[in-house]
């Protein structure tokens, strides 16, 4: 049986806003219009969708979005999707404006939802990944996660400056959930002295000795990036922990916060979001029903949204041992 004819998309992003996002929404409705299918956007995510939060997007609509970070369709969380009454409230309205299929922009819970969405109502959802976290299986990158490394990146030279000129150890908390790809990339490219992510088992004791490793090699001053979520504890937590076992060390914690998830996408953001976009609308017209937009080794591929969700995603390097060749 050839697909059913999709003349009317729906673009929406959930959960936590993501830089890049408006480039996918962008190429999503000029791709949608390129191939003679109206497009619409519904704001405010799922909520919006229960609520009939609909607008009609236009090419001009798009013009000047792909420097903004944040989301243009705004975003939501909503307790209320998570029962089958919410959903069924969502495809009524989705049955009223005439919506064949669906392109949802977020992260995990995003997909989550749409995979229901379409298990239960039969209706087309393909997912682009955005989340700083960078924590969905089946892509290299999502949406937002290389904005959020150049970032923190920024930020941590400005603090490495002060932290020479003052002989400090500064413990910096940098966002990824239950996941330490921001940690890694930012700490490997700030030349810091120590990573801690979720992903392995550290003590306080690897910390000190790190620390007094570095004393004696006449190092004055630290960096070491702590992930959120780690297995020791929290920064502030660690540090104190730092300050009892070496009390000659000047210790500081600065935690860069939701500061990670603002400002205008880098080009390789904005870049993805254009090629998922694009990718999200042509499988859609071919008849996929379902799965995530991925791109893994410079390829686009469709995975099952289950797949991206619940396949641990593992981290690239043996940090450990990169941080001793490089610290030396």
């Amino acid at each position: 049986m050839p697909p059913k004819e999709i003349k009317k998309i729906a673009v929406f992003t959930s959960g936590g806003d993501s830089p890049g996002m408006n480039a996918a929404i962008r190429a999503v409705v000029r791709a949608s219009l390129y191939h003679g299918i109206k497009a619409v956007g519904i704001e405010r995510g799922y909520k919006g969708m229960m609520a009939g939060q609909v607008k009609i997007l236009e090419s001009q609509d798009m013009s000047n979005v792909l420097k903004i970070g944040g989301t243009k369709l705004k975003s939501a969380r909503c307790e209320e999707f998570r029962t089958r009454e919410g959903r069924e409230k969502a495809f009524s309205q989705l049955q009223k404006y005439e919506i064949d299929a669906l392109v949802a922009i977020g992260g995990n819970g995003t997909f989550t939802a749409a995979d229901l969405m379409v298990k239960e109502f039969d209706i087309p959802f393909i997912g682009i990944p955005a989340t700083i976290d960078n924590d969905l299986y089946g892509t290299d990158d999502t949406l937002g996660f290389d904005t959020a490394v150049n970032t923190a990146l920024s930020c941590i030279d400005k603090i490495k400056d002060t932290a020479f000129s003052h002989e400090r150890a500064f413990f910096i908390e940098v966002m990824g959930r239950n996941a330490g790809f921001i940690a890694l990339e930012t700490g490997i490219g700030c030349g810091a002295e120590m990573i801690i992510v979720p992903e392995e088992k550290v003590t306080m004791t690897d910390v000190t000795r790190v620390l007094k490793n570095g004393k004696s090699q006449a190092k004055s001053s630290f960096l070491i990036i702590v992930a959120e979520s780690n297995q020791i504890g929290d920064v502030n937590f660690i540090a104190q922990g730092v300050k009892e076992e070496l009390p000659y060390l000047d210790v500081r914690v600065t935690s860069l916060g939701h500061i990670q998830r603002g400002g205008s996408p880098t080009a390789h953001d904005r870049i993805l979001g254009s090629v998922m976009g694009i990718e999200a609308v042509e499988n859609l017209i071919k008849g996929e029903k379902s799965g995530m937009i991925g791109v893994a080794n410079g390829k686009a591929q469709l995975v099952p949204f289950e797949t991206a969700i619940h396949h641990k995603k593992e981290l690239n390097y043996n940090i450990p041992e990169m941080l001793r060749i490089l610290n030396r």
